[in-house]
């Protein structure tokens, strides 16, 4: 565990540079604990930003920090909340759904059943509003050269992790599905349908109802 000024009245606690369930569950469960006694508490990856306001130093908030932190999870079970995103899996809408298979030597009904039989953590939120960074995946897959458009509702695989494109987009995640569920609107509370913190589970859909339900094909 390490401190580190993030700027005037605010500091970064690292948990370690490994991101995984783990990690997750100590950055997840301090951020509750801290959450009431500061002015903004933001969780990442493996980090929490705590702002403590100017009203009180660095050292004092260190320690007060300190004093807090819970350091075993093991028997912590992740709580939060499990969002199901409808997915149509299919080479129409999923520009790498073959190639994903063929760089795992498995079948594409094997890459659907691996992704969508897991569920997933919120790890963090970025790169566009609403996208949200999940993992982890059980057959992770490199990057690919950016498109100039991915389209809205993509699910995709970068590395480790998974992902759906709240709004079209460029990008250079491996595609392998699409949702018709709205992931960034004013019409959702706070905007973004996932929070860090929460659990997603993929679950797939026919072309019929993907259609019927908004889903949009190229």
């Amino acid at each position: 565990m390490k401190f580190k000024i993030a700027g005037v009245d605010s500091l970064i606690v690292e948990f370690g540079n490994v991101i995984s369930p783990k990690t997750h569950r100590l950055v997840m469960r301090n951020y509750e604990i801290l959450k009431p006694h500061f002015l903004e508490v933001t969780p990442s990856y493996t980090t929490i930003l705590v702002k403590y306001g100017i009203d009180r130093t660095y050292e004092d908030a260190v320690e007060s920090i300190k004093s807090m932190l819970v350091l075993n999870v093991e028997n912590i079970e992740n709580s939060g909340k499990i969002v199901t995103i409808p997915a149509f899996y299919d080479e129409s809408v999923g520009y790498d759904l073959k190639r994903v298979a063929e760089y795992h030597k498995i079948s594409v009904k094997d890459v659907i059943k691996i992704h969508s039989s897991k569920i997933y953590d919120v790890y963090a939120i970025g790169f566009l509003p609403g996208f949200a960074y999940m993992g982890i995946v059980d057959i992770p897959t490199p990057r690919i050269p950016p498109r100039n458009e991915v389209a809205k509702g993509s699910i995709g695989i970068a590395g480790e992790q998974t992902g759906v494109y709240p709004m079209k987009s460029p990008g250079g995640w491996n595609i392998i599905a699409r949702t018709f569920k709205e992931m960034f609107s004013e019409e959702i509370e706070g905007f973004s349908l996932l929070k860090v913190g929460e659990r997603v589970k993929f679950e797939p859909v026919s072309k019929t109802e993907f259609i019927n339900r908004g889903g949009e094909l190229d």
